[in-house]
């Protein structure tokens, strides 16, 4: 005969089941929680138990190191230039014309010299990705209005194709390319004559093959340079805020 102490076994085995089941499940998944809070925080641990950090991804994206910016190729007379050659911080942006982040990017440059125009110098040299189809003869058309015109004629035909353009490669007309030049200053029938004879196509292709030497790999793609030569890369469309923090550091107080 079942002794009183079985007969309440008996009677409550599920309930004693039902327990340790809840009791191994809160367990598992508090272990669960712990590690997968650990290894947010960059921590794993080893089969003994203790604590050993992991690979974290860095607090920043890593750009091209000092080494590889002095590659960048130096900054000449042959270089189109906004602000004076003594300036303490020189901005060289390597862009393409179809590139939408290039044309957001150009009103924050514009404001930065509208600014710090006596201390900064803005160079601007070529860098057409291939998917933008209209990018290499958009440069070259730059280089030929430049070379008809001068500075000023190089750089109105910058700021009219960024205010103009759609981007996305095919984003302002090719066979309107002459009409902007002469817009900008330069004689029409003589840009024309220059894009159909591929005058700057080398030279466009130079200037990102030397972006590129530098650690340029995409646009835009800004080096800042000191009287020390090439010190950090500005990657990308940065806001107004960012840039200007940047110059800060390499500036007089």
């Amino acid at each position: 005969m079942p002794s009183h102490s079985q007969n309440w076994l008996n009677q409550n085995l599920k309930t004693i089941l039902l327990l340790g089941l809840i009791m191994a499940t809160g367990f598992f998944f508090g272990k669960l929680y712990t590690e997968n809070q650990a290894l947010k925080a960059g921590i794993d641990r080893s089969a003994t138990g203790q604590p050993v950090k992991v690979n974290q991804p860095p607090s920043r994206p890593q750009g091209p190191d000092k080494t590889t910016l002095a590659k960048m190729p130096e900054i000449t007379e042959k270089d189109y230039r906004r602000g004076p050659k003594d300036a303490q911080v020189t901005l060289v942006e390597y862009s393409d014309y179809e590139c939408p982040f290039c044309k957001r990017f150009h009103p924050t440059m514009t404001q930065v010299m509208d600014k710090y125009g006596d201390k900064v110098a803005w160079v601007y040299r070529h860098f057409p990705l291939a998917f933008h189809a209209n990018a290499q003869k958009a440069a070259e058309a730059a280089e030929c209005a430049g070379a008809d015109a001068g500075q000023k004629a190089f750089w109105k035909f910058t700021d009219l194709y960024f205010e103009r353009t759609n981007s996305n490669g095919t984003g302002f007309p090719l066979d309107q390319l002459a009409d902007l030049a002469a817009e900008a200053g330069a004689n029409k029938v003589k840009v024309q004559k220059c894009l159909d004879d591929g005058t700057f196509a080398q030279k466009v292709k130079d200037q990102m093959a030397g972006g590129q030497a530098a650690g340029v790999s995409g646009t835009p793609g800004t080096i800042v340079v000191t009287k020390d030569g090439p010190q950090e890369i500005i990657p990308g469309a940065l806001p107004y805020e960012q840039v200007e923090q940047i110059i800060k550091k390499y500036l007089d107080s």
